[in-house]
Parts: structure tokens; sequence; C-alpha cells
């Protein structure tokens, strides 16, 4: 089935080349960014300006490949493609927490990103972390190797 969307926005962020984006979120720390909200969709943003962090859903749109089997960053065995965050995948949709620091407008400044320049924006949702607590998590092969190092 194909599936279409279209973008409501657009990022803007320090990283110019695939090669030079933080692996990890945690890695961004502090590097700043801009969401540029096409103006059909500022309206959208009303009541936004109350939440300190926000996610974001990208396309992924230097994104040609993917493979099934893949490595994960800084690890050394071979993982299936759905278990692991790499972002070659059949559907490149990115999903980025970061820090909501200002709306001026039909911009959002934001930090803490790690998305590419000029990715397209899919959507735009209040972060609720209460709703994302449970003590019953399982982080698959990441709870295992945990365990084995500690």
């Amino acid at each position: 089935m194909k599936i279409e969307y279209n973008s409501i926005g657009i990022v803007h962020t320090p990283f110019k080349d695939l090669d030079h984006i933080p692996n990890q979120p945690s890695k961004a720390k502090g590097t700043t960014g801009v969401v540029e909200v096409y103006p059909k969709y500022q309206k959208g943003l009303k009541d936004l300006d109350g939440y300190s962090h926000i996610i974001l859903l990208c396309h992924f749109h230097r994104i040609s490949d993917y493979n099934l089997d893949v490595v994960p960053s800084g690890e050394t065995i071979s993982r299936g493609l759905f278990a692991t965050r790499s972002p070659r995948r059949p559907n490149p949709i990115g999903f980025s927490v970061v820090r909501l620091n200002e709306i001026r407008e039909n911009r959002l400044m934001i930090s803490n990103v790690d998305i590419l320049d000029n990715t397209p924006v899919l959507d735009i949702k209040p972060y609720f972390p209460e709703f994302k607590s449970d003590a019953d998590i399982k982080t698959g092969w990441l709870n295992k190797e945990k365990l084995d190092n500690d």
C-alpha cells in the first residue's frame, strides 16, 4: 500500500552532511536549531509554548538504502533492523525529542537537536513524560548487554 504525506515544515540545524550528525541524541546536548513551520500550519502551534520538549517526526530525505541486518553504532553484533534505532529504514521516518526553547511566530527555537539540516518535518507533538513511564519496560538486547557488563 502506498502512503503519502506532506511536510509541515523544515528543520534548520548546523549538521550539513550525514557524517557529522551525532549517532546518539545525548551527544547533541546543547546543539540548537530552528523548526520552520509552513505558514498554513502556524495556527496549529497555539498552546505549544507551555511545553519544554516536543517530538519531531521527520522524513530522512537523504536516506536511500537500508539493510535488514545492521550492526548498531558502538556494537560488534549484527541485529535485526527493527530491534535498532538505525535511521536507514524501509520508511525513513525519524523520531526525535528536542527541547523547545521559544516560539517566534512560525519558528520553533529548539535545542538538543540531532537532525540533518533541511530535513522535512512530518509532524510535531508535545512530549508527555508521564505517558511514557512504565516500570515494566524491557529493552531487549540492550538490557542483556547492560546486565552482562555490570
